[in-house]
């Protein structure tokens, strides 16, 4: 991609809308081969930015979805062990005997299980998408600088593996603790935060042509008035898209504050967020946007 603005057509294509900032922040990405650092609440399209950049450039989108404990076996390589006992017994049943050869055979690449690090590295082109690194631990975080630092992963038996071209990498947080500033320096930043009415209305517009247009805005209204009633957990874009699919699903065109209500737990998902959002003038809200 040339420029900033046909990266951003090429993922609006997609249907992912972007703002100049992020246009600009991805081009840089594709342009220097950095990953890109994307952080911000739960839901506001940072995973899916991912998705849409291995849309927009045909590149195979390769997750690594991150946990308390991850280690570099379940992330990065393992060995088929299972496969290689029975070469060991086949080899052994046809009466080889050189123990230099069977070493050599166990630890061929057949028997090499590739994790999505290693399979990043190997695909290209590929969008490597590593989803919530702030839920690893700080060994982990480590690893990941210095496979990132080289795009290249050193094994004992096989040698040094290197990308012949970069991926495009994708790590996203939503802040549940502080990613370590060492792993930050490598990245190219973007913190995501909500939109406002205009991009969501048109967010939603696009992800869901079916629904009417009144629904939409009635939709769009009402998560911007929730996100601003101080809840546990302020609702993301996708939340708003799962709720104006969820009312579009019952039939409807348009929504009242009683069925807003009603199909709250579409879009909010903690019983305290649930009692103060019944506590909204949600009537007064709608009345307000016009809609």
């Amino acid at each position: 991609m040339e420029d900033p603005e046909q990266v951003r057509a090429r993922l609006e294509e997609t249907g992912y809308l972007v703002d100049d900032g992020l246009a600009v922040t991805c081009y840089l990405a594709l342009r220097l081969h950095r990953p890109l650092f994307c952080e911000g609440d739960a839901g506001v399209g940072k995973t899916a930015l991912a998705s849409a950049l291995a849309e927009a450039l045909g590149a195979p989108l390769i997750r690594l979805q991150c946990h308390e404990g991850i280690d570099a076996s379940q992330a990065l390589y393992d060995w088929d062990f299972p496969r290689q006992l029975l070469h060991l017994r086949a080899a052994e049943a046809a009466g080889v005997q050189d123990a230099d050869r069977l070493e050599s055979e166990l630890y061929d690449r057949r028997f090499l299980i590739a994790r999505p690090l290693l399979q990043a590295l190997q695909t290209q082109p590929s969008v490597l998408l590593v989803d919530e690194i702030d839920r690893a631990d700080d060994e982990f975080e480590a690893f990941l600088l210095e496979l990132l630092s080289e795009y290249a992963v050193t094994i004992p038996e096989l040698g040094t593996l290197r990308a012949e071209v970069p991926p495009v990498v994708v790590l996203t947080s939503n802040r549940t603790r502080e990613v370590h500033d060492a792993l930050k320096r490598r990245c190219l930043y973007h913190w995501f935060d909500h939109p406002g009415f205009a991009r969501e209305l048109a967010i939603v517009r696009r992800r869901l042509p079916g629904v009417s247009a009144r629904l939409a805005e009635q939709v769009t209204a009402l998560v911007q008035a929730l996100r601003g009633a101080d809840l546990v957990k302020p609702p993301g874009v996708a939340e708003t898209i799962d709720w104006a699919e969820a009312l579009a699903a019952l039939g409807v065109t348009e929504t009242d504050a009683e069925l807003a209500v009603t199909t709250l737990g579409s879009v909010l998902k903690y019983r305290e967020d649930m009692d103060r959002a019944r506590g909204l003038d949600l009537t007064a809200v709608l009345a307000a946007r016009g809609v």
